[in-house]
């Protein structure tokens, strides 16, 4: 009887020890949410902030432009040089900048449908505009334009390359290439075979060269992907690509546009050619009529 007594103390004993250990458990994981929950909330309204700012960033450097619509007839389909997959995305963008003029205060500016107007209206001092009861004098003045900029953007994408930014130091550089690629060799979250991982730590930046195309330019659109380190971490994805500026607008399209214009005592140019500052040598072809048999 004793000896039941006695056990039946020392059970009671541990089911309160092992009670009071759960219920401090169960404290520590409740002040840890708490801490969770806190942390939670000061990263969403830093987000909040950051969106804020970026919208702010974004409707400050936004470019307003009217782009008339053009009318393109497609004639032919042009054949690829080469078929290979592999050569990167090429496309050429023109840009075309209108001419400007800046109008100050209590400046009007006036457009006619004939040149010879405003030739005239320039040749006086001063016009007297009735404005209501009163009698207004203006001076009429050239205006001067801005000038139109014209150039090429030509833009190559690669098909296999992708930009990796924002991986964390975490671990040695040699772990790190080989963390990256097994991380972009999963399929399971999109990836695939990787030819090559170029790493610098000091900016936290690589490129992933994959063996086959198309894996780099479906995994640029998400813009993030997880990897694998010490723990699951999201880097910042990118297209790799290359551009050139061609073809800026120059003296001799200037020459040409002055040059065409009736009011210059010009007309229509057949062929145009301005020399750079060194000597070239025209040659010049003869004429021939077509006479039909």
């Amino acid at each position: 009887m004793m000896a039941c007594l006695k056990n039946q103390e020392e059970c009671q004993k541990e089911f309160i020890e092992t009670t009071k250990e759960v219920q401090d458990e169960i404290l520590k994981l409740g002040e840890r949410r708490k801490v969770l929950l806190d942390k939670l909330r000061r990263c969403q309204t830093e987000l909040e902030v950051k969106k804020t700012e970026s919208a702010k960033l974004k409707q400050k450097f936004k470019i307003y432009a009217q782009i008339p619509d053009t009318e393109v007839k497609f004639t032919c389909q042009n054949k690829e040089e080469s078929d290979d997959n592999n050569q990167p995305i090429r496309e050429v963008f023109a840009i075309s900048q209108r001419p400007t003029v800046l109008l100050q205060g209590g400046q009007a500016l006036i457009t006619f449908e004939e040149e010879k107007v405003a030739s005239q209206i320039l040749q006086l001092a001063k016009c007297s505009v009735s404005c209501e009861q009163t009698s207004l004098d203006v001076k009429p003045k050239r205006i001067k334009m801005d000038p139109a900029v014209k150039f090429e953007i030509h833009l190559r994408v690669s098909k296999k390359d992708l930009h990796v930014s924002m991986v964390p130091p975490s671990i040695p550089e040699e772990r790190m290439r080989d963390r990256l690629e097994i991380s972009f060799s999963r399929a399971s979250r999109g990836g695939g075979e990787v030819e090559r991982v170029v790493y610098d730590k000091n900016n936290g930046t690589g490129k992933i060269t994959f063996l086959h195309p198309g894996v780099a330019e479906s995994l640029a659109l998400r813009e993030r992907y997880c990897v694998d380190l010490d723990s699951e971490v999201n880097v910042q994805v990118g297209p790799i690509y290359q551009y050139q500026l061609r073809k800026f607008q120059d003296l001799q399209d200037h020459l040409e546009i002055h040059f065409q214009k009736p009011s210059n005592y010009g007309g229509e140019i057949e062929s145009i050619k301005y020399s750079r500052g060194k000597a070239l040598q025209a040659f010049f072809c003869e004429d021939k009529m077509e006479i039909d048999n």
